[in-house]
Order: structure tokens, then sequence, then C-alpha cells
């Protein structure tokens, strides 16, 4: 498959084109960026052609997909045109700022048949995989609490672009981009919520929040935190789910828990080997073997959704309803 790499804009994009470029399927044979002379050094680099128009890029017939790593403001408008040129879609999160521009990539997706995935890595790790398994045997009872963060010290120690702090270009802060990933595991963890209340705040005075938490309220009585931010320094990855059976904690790749099968006691998991295949592979093989993937456009959809929801709370100052 030919894939043509659309901006360079994200923090993400190289390593999106280092993965596609392992892959023996792939052939990058296109870039288009905002700037020709950064799209263009990006091309030479990758060995291929720099197209400084998008529309003429789309109706390339040597082109069959794209890989959006483009402004997230700008998502809607180039994933429909994408779509309706009827390109196979890679997409970094999150789809987009709003339920409703969701709902049109959707649509755009379905009625042209587009291979979608998005880029939901965690989900696809060991250590989330075993989690999820726990959740669905029962071992840890009914879900009451969930807590995820994902946090870096991206403004703190001054590495995040500037343009990350750009609510024209990134539709928010730090909830917006990192944020994603906590709301993402949080709905594949436990379903949708019923309410949402938000609390983001701006340590470093960037404009946009660098510190964030958005509680949820889900209709069996369980809580969900999703927690984020651009200033915690050597802050771990962390999920915590408490059950009425037992309780379980992801800290980076170690999990452990305990419940009624260890007598209550905590066990210590670091050595699995449930992972899946990474969310780049798994859009490949469902274009050149037609294998499914599980980070499809419904999954997108619904992490704009759980984004719109919490920023109309934090907005409104009140609990907001999903």
């Amino acid at each position: 498959m030919n894939v043509a790499m659309i901006s360079y804009w994200h923090v993400h994009s190289r390593e999106y084109a280092e993965k596609l470029k392992e892959n023996k399927d792939v052939n990058i044979v296109a870039v288009w960026d905002y700037d020709a002379e950064i799209g263009k050094k990006w091309a030479e680099e990758l060995n291929c052609e720099f197209i400084p128009d998008y529309d003429e890029l789309l109706k390339r017939k040597d082109i069959d997909a794209i890989a959006m790593v483009a402004k997230t403001v700008d998502h809607k408008d180039m994933l429909c045109k994408a779509a309706n040129a009827k390109k196979h879609i890679f997409t970094e999160k999150v789809l987009a700022t709003t339920s409703k521009e969701a709902y049109e990539i959707r649509d755009a997706v379905l009625k042209n048949n587009v291979k979608f995935t998005i880029s939901y890595p965690h989900q696809c790790t060991a250590e989330l995989q075993f989690t999820k398994k726990m959740i669905e045997s029962g071992d840890l009872g009914t879900i009451t609490y969930a807590r995820v963060r994902k946090s870096h010290d991206g403004t703190s120690a001054g590495w995040l672009p500037d343009h990350f702090y750009d609510e024209k270009q990134c539709g928010g802060g730090a909830m917006m981009d990192l944020g994603a990933h906590p709301m993402y595991l949080l709905h594949w963890l436990i379903g949708k919520p019923k309410n949402m209340q938000s609390c983001f705040t701006s340590a470093f005075g960037k404009g946009v929040e660098d510190n964030a938490v958005t509680v949820m309220e889900f209709e069996n009585g369980a809580i969900g935190v999703s927690e984020t931010g651009f200033a915690s320094k050597n802050y771990p990855f962390v999920v915590e789910l408490s059950g009425t059976k037992g309780s379980l904690f992801v800290r980076d790749n170690v999990v452990s828990y305990a419940n009624e099968k260890t007598d209550n006691k905590w066990v210590v998991i670091d050595n699995l080997d449930c992972a899946i295949k990474d969310p780049i592979t798994q859009w490949v093989d469902s274009i050149v073997k037609d294998e499914e993937s599980c980070l499809g456009i419904n999954e997108a959809v619904a992490l704009s959704e759980f984004m719109d929801c919490a920023y109309r709370a934090y907005k409104s100052g009140k609990k907001e309803n999903y």
C-alpha cells in the first residue's frame, strides 16, 4: 500500500513514519505539510515526493491511504475529504474536537467503506489487555472506581512545541492532547458515563490547561477519573481499578492486583505476553490482509464524545450530562 504522510505538525509525526517504514507492506510515497520548506525537507528524509496541494494529493490514484498528523482542528475537513476520495485513514487522536464533527467524519468513513484506525497505543499493551480481561472475567467484581493518569513534563521542561499551547490549532490543551489516553481507556474499560465535571488549570500560564482532571459518574454509581498534564516530572503512567471483589494497579508496564483468588494479598505480574498488534500494524493489516482493527471509527467517535463533554463541563463550571 502507498501512504502519504499528512503534516509534520504533530510531535508523533516522525514516530508514525518510522513505524510505517518498518512495515514491508508499506511504501511512503508522499508528504504534505502547511509549510513547504518543512514538507520538502521531510520528503527528502523519507525519499518521497512533496505535494503542496492537499486536494491534488487526494486525487492521486497511486496513493492508497493517508496518515493524518495535522492540526487537530483541521481533522474534520481533511479527514472527510480523504474519506470521500476513498483513501484509507490512520489518524492521531483525537478524531475531532466536538461530537458533531466526529459524527461527520464517521459518516464519510462508513459511506465510502474506508479502512480506518485511530492511534490508541495503550489499549494494545499487554498490561491493559490483561486489565481488560480481569474486568471481563468478573475476578474484580463490579468496578466501582477507575482512575487513569497520563502526564509528562513537556511544559515544565520546555520541550513541547509552542503550537501545542494554541487552542486555535489544538482545540484545547493537555486534556485534548495527552488526556486522550485516559479518556479512551476509561471508555474501553468502564463504558459510557452519565455525566462529567472538570477542573483545568494553567500552572505555567501558557493560555491553555497544562494540568487537568475530569471526574465521571456512571449509571451504576461507579466513578471514573481522567488525569493528565504537561507539568509532571517523572510521574508514571497509572491505571487504578477498584471493584467489589478486588483491586488492580498498573504502573508503567507492571500490573499488580489482589482479589479473592489471591487470598486478598497483592501479587505482581510483570512478564505478560498478551499484547496485541500496535495501531499502525492493525491499520496496515486491515487493508492488505482484510483483518479487522479494534481501533475503528466507533472507538474514535467515543473519544470525541468524552472530550466534548469534559470541555463543556470545564467551560460551564458545572456537571454536564454525557
